[in-house]
């Protein structure tokens, strides 16, 4: 194939890595969010409040902001193959015990462990980098991105009508046991149909591994205070379930959480002088070097970005249904509009990153997530539902272009280090999709979409002022110790 164009309907050589590696992440999110647009039906099924509602849909995403730091690393030292494969077979035996809860805190432990799966997105940013060159690997990462992230509008396509088919109060348990089969099948196939990078390439690992490389002192002390929002967002879930709001957990429980999180932090921050002490004592050689500040914008940039997609997806089909009293099915297939957008907004995002600069792209979808989310605010009963589903769509456009902008810049950073670039960039959207549930725990939805855009404001300043674009190569150091330049640009 080509260097020089991408042939989606081939499926050979680095096509088929992309093909093979969209659809692992598809099944992912399939699974992550089979609970949506089944929602009203688990909340009728077990007598849930709003609030133990809200609850779940910030439980689903809270394990994930340590997990996709957790694969990131892993993805670095032992590959996207098999880290993938395990990952899909041991989400789908999560979901069966989703699927069998038999009590509200069952039915919340096992969707709080089930935000594991959500890590599976940084394995593919990985495995695309590896088998793409930089002028293709914004549009092929926005392709695996998009693609896969349409995970969840099939899911609220198709599982409840397939809870209507299998039929009784059960109906939604079989659904969600469907999407465990089949990530639990192509675990499978993934592991025994892929390879880590092109043949006679190299696949580039951390020289240490437990904490993130940085190269100077100051990107130091950022990687410190990058690493307390992670803490925080669990530390917030935590309150949500004290004594003080839903009671799931008693004071001394949520007491030794809070002090387990501290500990956390301070082992991980010791962890990283452990492997980063030695900027102190000396100059990090040129060849090495690379701007984390680089890394801390975009973790920003995707808080707002995917955090914002990962909390509409969660409230959007109970949204259209109790605003315009609509049927289950009709509401989830309305809302899956917001994640429909992903098959062309993803791939946009990274092909216009590629083609036009990945700093002036960011700005630009910026603006328009934020004039998306303040029109989202003005939705209510009143709305003809078409409009309001061609506001939405509008919306989601630029929020999940703004996503492929992101990852069109990650694998640029720095090549051995892209999985952990990947997993924190990953975990802030957990960030920004706990904190956005955690304010919709408390306002109208129309405040939450004007909250959203708020945020989307900040971040784009942020992005103006600090964002660099990336120009010409980065160099890696080969095992033999002779140095390959890397084409950035």
């Amino acid at each position: 194939m080509s260097e020089s164009k991408l042939n989606l309907f081939s499926f050979s050589g680095r096509t088929r890595i992309l093909h093979l590696s969209w659809f692992a992440f598809f099944l992912t999110f399939f699974m992550w969010f089979n609970h949506a647009p089944l929602i009203a039906s688990i909340r009728d099924a077990f007598d849930l409040t709003d609030q133990q509602v809200k609850m779940l849909l910030i439980l689903n995403v809270a394990l994930t902001i340590p997990a996709r730091i957790i694969i990131g690393m892993l993805v670095d030292a032992f590959g996207p193959r098999r880290v993938y494969s395990i990952l899909l077979f041991t989400s789908s035996f999560l979901c069966f015990g989703f699927a069998f809860a038999d009590s509200f805190e069952r039915l919340a432990l096992m969707r709080f462990l089930m935000g594991f799966v959500g890590a599976g997105f940084v394995i593919g940013i990985r495995m695309i980098s590896e088998w793409f060159p930089a002028r293709q690997v914004g549009v092929a990462e926005g392709i695996y991105g998009g693609w896969g992230n349409f995970g969840s509008a099939a899911a609220a396509l198709s599982l409840p009508t397939i809870a209507l088919m299998f039929g009784g109060e059960n109906g939604w348990r079989y659904a969600i046991v469907l999407t465990g089969v089949l990530a639990l099948v192509y675990s499978v196939v993934y592991f025994f149909s892929v390879s880590d990078t092109p043949k006679g390439s190299t696949y580039f690992k951390p020289k240490k591994n437990g904490a993130m490389e940085v190269t100077s002192k100051g990107d130091f002390f950022l990687y410190l205070v990058m690493n307390i929002p992670l803490y925080a967002a669990l530390a917030v879930l935590n309150w949500k379930l004290g004594p003080s709001n839903l009671g799931m957990l008693g004071e001394g429980s949520s007491n030794l959480i809070y002090a387990v999180l501290a500990g956390l932090y301070i082992f991980q921050a010791i962890r990283i002088y452990q492997i980063n002490g030695h900027v102190f004592r000396e100059e990090v050689p040129e060849i090495d070097r690379y701007k984390f500040k680089q890394v801390a914008v975009l973790d920003l940039a995707y808080m707002v970005t995917f955090g914002s997609e990962l909390a509409v997806v969660s409230m959007l089909p109970l949204f259209f249904k109790d605003t315009f009293d609509l049927s289950l099915v009709a509401a989830g297939m309305l809302a899956s509009g917001y994640a429909f957008m992903n098959l062309v907004a993803r791939p946009s995002g990274g092909l216009i990153s590629d083609r036009f600069g990945r700093r002036k792209t960011m700005m630009i979808l910026l603006v328009g997530l934020t004039a998306g989310y303040l029109l989202m605010g003005l939705i209510d009963s009143d709305w003809p539902v078409l409009l309001a589903v061609a506001i939405t769509m509008f919306c989601s456009f630029f929020v999940q272009s703004g996503e492929g902008a992101v990852f069109a810049m990650v694998p640029l950073v720095k090549r051995r280090l892209t999985g952990q670039v990947a997993g924190m960039a990953g975990a802030y959207g957990n960030v920004g999709a706990v904190s956005f549930l955690t304010v919709y725990s408390f306002v109208s939805p129309q405040v939450f979409f004007m909250v959203i855009a708020g945020s989307a404001v900040v971040t784009l300043a942020i992005v103006a002022l600090f964002l660099d674009e990336p120009e010409g190569h980065m160099a890696e150091v080969l095992p033999d110790g002779t140095v390959q330049m890397i084409e950035v640009t």
